[in-house]
């Protein structure tokens, strides 16, 4: 009898086909190492894509390019979503990228001394995996949005891509995050719009003005790049409380909803009558709800001793060192605050492949001395001087 999976084996397996699995790639294709990328879309890019018509990136063009491949179009533009997207699926032809899609990666084990990774009905072995991915992949909410009337339109941010997605009447935007204040801004031009949830702060400027596109998101860059990084005391000492706090608000400032006629209200604490509860005690009718409330954290479909008590993988600069050949790369403040960007996920790419490499070569010392080596070369390509630290949200 044959076996129920179809089997690939290979040196490297990259989880993730969005900028941190693609820019992992570059540096393996330079190297010289073979390897795979495994993508849950059908199209690189489509995790991009799938967001809402009107998002835009925070930075300009000119920051938004991966190693090897600028961002086309003009410098000061702030990129569409979709332009992101066709930017991603040009960089893995442009550098001739092995990939999979369609392939999700429901469980990561090891076997007979490889990695194991069971995709459906696929199945691949590995000397070394890299998940290049963020740690916030399934969509929160609270246990309460079950209770609502069912003919309310509830729809979770990742889902959400125009307001004609929603029916007459009001709309609740629950969560005041970014995605929350720029969804809020949108559907407000056709839909009475309340929002709930607390502020994190704003930036004081506005990025589309010529003063912050030229001067002060450099800035900013300079200070989430190499200010606000696991070499620095104030990034150790800043980086536990920035993995448990919201951004602040970027675009789309207070005075911007107050104005298009948005009411703030409460928390949402529950439900009455298939209603939304507010924390003040008032029953809001309204006919959509938007959930702007985050997503889950962790990787649950990882099966190795690599997590700490409160679930998170704990790593160093992206090295699992109790499971050497296993590292992360896209996780929000792996090393520095623009470790899950475009802006700085290359640098952290290019730390892993060197570890990586330096594994391949060393493959036949001993355990000790092949993670002697694998520390070494990582701090050796950019110069390093942190702990270890857990992978948290």
């Amino acid at each position: 009898m044959g076996s129920r999976y179809h089997s690939t084996s290979v040196q490297t397996v990259v989880i993730g086909g969005g900028q941190a699995g693609v820019a992992v790639g570059h540096y393996l294709a330079k190297r010289g190492l073979p390897f795979l990328i495994l993508d849950a879309n059908q199209n690189i890019g489509d995790a991009w894509r799938q967001r809402w018509d009107s998002l835009r990136l925070f930075t300009p063009a000119r920051y938004a390019g991966l190693p090897g491949l600028r961002f086309p179009g003009r410098g000061d533009s702030f990129p569409t979503k979709d332009q992101v997207a066709d930017y991603l699926g040009e960089y893995a032809r442009r550098f001739q990228l092995p990939v999979r899609n369609g392939i999700r990666v429901d469980r990561l084990w090891r076997e007979n001394g490889r990695f194991t990774h069971s995709a459906g009905a696929h199945r691949f072995e590995a000397d070394n995996v890299v998940v290049a991915m963020a740690n916030y992949q399934a969509p929160r909410l609270p246990d309460f949005a079950r209770d609502l009337r069912p003919d309310i339109v509830q729809l979770h941010a990742q889902d959400y891509r125009r307001p004609s997605q929603l029916q007459a009447g009001g709309v609740l935007i629950v969560g005041l995050g970014n995605s929350g204040a720029d969804i809020a801004i949108e559907v407000a031009q056709s839909h009475p719009t309340l929002i709930s949830g607390k502020e994190s702060g704003h930036i004081p400027w506005r990025i589309e003005s010529f003063l912050a596109r030229n001067v002060l998101i450099r800035l900013v860059r300079f200070v989430g790049h190499h200010v606000l990084s696991l070499k620095t005391p104030i990034g150790k000492k800043l980086r536990p409380k920035m993995l448990h706090r919201a951004a602040p608000l970027i675009r789309v400032k207070p005075p911007d909803l107050i104005d298009t006629g948005i009411e703030f209200v409460q928390k949402v604490a529950g439900t009455k009558d298939g209603l939304p509860l507010l924390a003040d005690g008032q029953i809001r009718e309204v006919q959509n709800v938007i959930w702007c409330t985050g997503y889950q954290r962790g990787f649950p479909w990882i099966d190795l001793p690599i997590f700490d008590n409160q679930g998170d993988a704990i790593h160093e600069n992206g090295i699992v060192r109790d499971v050497p050949g296993l590292y992360f790369v896209g996780l929000h403040f792996l090393y520095s605050m623009t470790s899950a960007t475009l802006t700085g996920v290359g640098r952290d790419a290019l730390r892993v492949v060197n570890a990586l490499a330096a594994r391949a070569k060393y493959q036949k010392r001993k355990p000790a001395d092949l993670l002697s080596a694998e520390v070494h070369r990582s701090s050796e390509s950019v110069s390093l001087d942190s702990g270890r630290v857990p992978v948290s949200a």
